[in-house]
């Protein structure tokens, strides 16, 4: 049979006009009768919830107990008794008294007396033959030379503090004199002599001779 002449056939859309008829004439039947209220109070009803419970294991059984072994005690055995050897008594002699001749007192010992140091001698207050740790020597005085003094001599006294420095120059004695007493000035000034700890006293002589 010819496909297209089949969909063409009036008798396959009669059937389905009369089906969707029949299904609208229910639904409004349905809708008449009031079978749709009944469904909606059907559905509002209230519903009833049942909670059931967890079913709880039962708890695992004890553990078997323990079996403890007691050992019996055992006694020692017994030693045998063992008497104990004889020990002889030692005698005891009686001293016998010899006559002691008496020791004679010992001889006393003569105990030399220390040694007595004597003090250290004072120094003297003015220091003599004293030698210095650096010099300069005096230059020749050009007025001696003018006068022709081919030699002269001077004594002085240097005050010297703890560091062995020369503070002060006293001339005490000259020949000539006041010829040659500022060059021994100027020159013992720079003098530096062995520090002693203090303040002291020393007394130079210096010579001159022109060569």
């Amino acid at each position: 049979m010819d496909f297209a002449r089949q969909q063409r056939d009036p008798t396959r859309h009669l059937i389905g006009i009369i089906c969707v008829i029949l299904v609208h004439v229910l639904v409004i039947y349905a809708l008449v009768t009031g079978l749709a209220r009944k469904a909606v109070d059907v559905i509002k009803k209230p519903l009833t919830a049942t909670i059931i419970e967890e079913i709880k294991a039962p708890p695992p059984p004890p553990p078997p107990p323990r079996k403890i072994e007691i050992t019996p005690k055992v006694a020692p055995p017994e030693q045998p008794y063992v008497p104990p050897p004889d020990v002889p008594v030692p005698q005891v002699a009686e001293p016998v008294i010899a006559n002691v001749a008496p020791t004679p007192p010992p001889e006393p010992v003569a105990i030399a007396p220390p040694p007595v140091i004597a003090p250290p001698a004072p120094k003297p207050a003015i220091r003599r033959g004293i030698t210095p740790l650096s010099r300069v020597n005096p230059e020749y005085p050009t007025e001696a030379i003018r006068k022709n003094i081919s030699e002269g001599t001077v004594i002085a006294r240097l005050n010297i503090d703890e560091k062995g420095n020369v503070t002060e120059v006293k001339i005490i004695e000259a020949h000539p004199p006041r010829v040659f007493d500022r060059a021994v000035t100027e020159a013992l000034l720079q003098w530096k002599f062995q520090a002693d700890g203090e303040r002291y006293v020393g007394e130079i002589e210096v010579s001159f001779t022109l060569q």
